[in-house]
């Protein structure tokens, strides 16, 4: 069974031909189709929509939100509602393009876990394209997964991704990132990416702020998320180092103006370098008080979130399961 997983945001005007669509392309292809969309706190009719299209066809499954949850706890709800083997996700705007879907299950024949389009060709304003090219290529540089366009909404995994992905606040764009820290393949492929033809965009510059401390944070997790000292004690090191030896400095330049006050020096009180010193070094305590802390979270948390990630073992008589969860 192949899971179609879509967030819906005001989108009641396309619903209907994107449900056509997806039906033609299962039809072609002979899949059995499960979809799931989630309705996140539209105020335009789209729950009517999918109640409609629910009562017509026996696969298509809908969630309603209370409110707008956001992006990520859409696609959290239909990863844990989905009941397929495979699950692809794409946008309700018709901007994705479900055509591209038997390519997607053809990149994940070649071992990939998850499989990442790339908008190769953007039917965008160059103020959403420009700031989204720099964001995607700082991302990239950041975590190491080079892909082009982290952020496309069509995306396809295996189910054994989100065993172990578990997605909050709005890192559903470093999906990709996450999977390929767990051990997960993670490819990409160009697809056609076509023109808004109803409503309008749901994202505008507050995103790429937002998305500039969710990489921070995605960056923290799957580097120095079960050994948070090695990278708060390395920078309260350097700065406990930088603030003794500063005070260090300044005790003896003390000292050489009590012995030898013919050489006219300033008072202490007057050395800018004192309270860099003193600053250095307190910062530094604090860092290393706080890695400490985040070592006792991580050991208690440790107990019962596993730091590996299995793909294959085998079992009586040689026989092997592959994607098997970390156990």
């Amino acid at each position: 069974m192949l899971s179609i997983v879509i967030p819906v945001f005001d989108e009641a005007e396309s619903l209907a031909e994107l449900h056509s669509e997806l039906s033609a392309v299962a039809r072609t292809n002979g899949y059995d189709l499960d979809i799931v969309l989630i309705d996140d706190g539209s105020t335009d009719g789209s729950w009517r929509e999918i109640q409609k299209l629910a009562q017509i066809d026996p696969r298509v499954r809908g969630l309603r939100f209370r409110r707008n949850f956001g992006k990520a706890a859409a696609l959290s709800a239909g990863f844990h509602a989905a009941r397929g083997e495979l699950i692809v996700t794409l946008d309700a705007d018709l901007q994705d393009d479900p055509l591209e879907i038997p390519r997607f299950l053809a990149a994940m024949a070649n071992d990939l876990d998850v499989v990442s389009g790339y908008k190769q060709v953007r039917h965008d304003p160059w103020h959403k394209v420009l700031p989204s090219r720099a964001f995607n290529w700082m991302v990239s540089w950041l975590t190491g997964v080079k892909l082009h366009d982290h952020n496309c909404g069509m995306k396809s995994y295996r189910r054994e991704v989100f065993d172990e992905v578990r997605l909050y606040g709005e890192l559903h764009r470093f999906v990709p990132v996450l999977a390929h820290a767990r051990g997960f393949k993670v490819g990409e492929l160009v697809i056609h990416h076509r023109a808004r033809k109803f409503g309008r965009s749901k994202y505008g510059f507050r995103r790429f702020v937002k998305g500039f401390l969710d990489l921070m944070t995605v960056k923290f997790l799957t580097g120095f998320g079960q050994r948070p000292q090695h990278l708060l004690g390395t920078v309260g090191l350097i700065s406990f180092a930088c603030g003794l030896a500063g005070l260090t400095y300044l005790g003896i330049y003390w000292m050489v103006a009590q012995l030898r006050p013919d050489l006219n020096l300033a008072p202490l009180h007057q050395r800018p370098a004192v309270v860099y010193s003193m600053g250095a070094l307190l910062f530094g305590g604090q860092l290393l008080s706080i890695g400490f802390l985040a070592e006792l979270i991580t050991a208690r948390s440790g107990c019962d979130e596993q730091t590996y990630s299995i793909a294959e073992r085998t079992q009586g008589g040689g026989d092997r399961d592959r994607g098997a969860q970390a156990v």
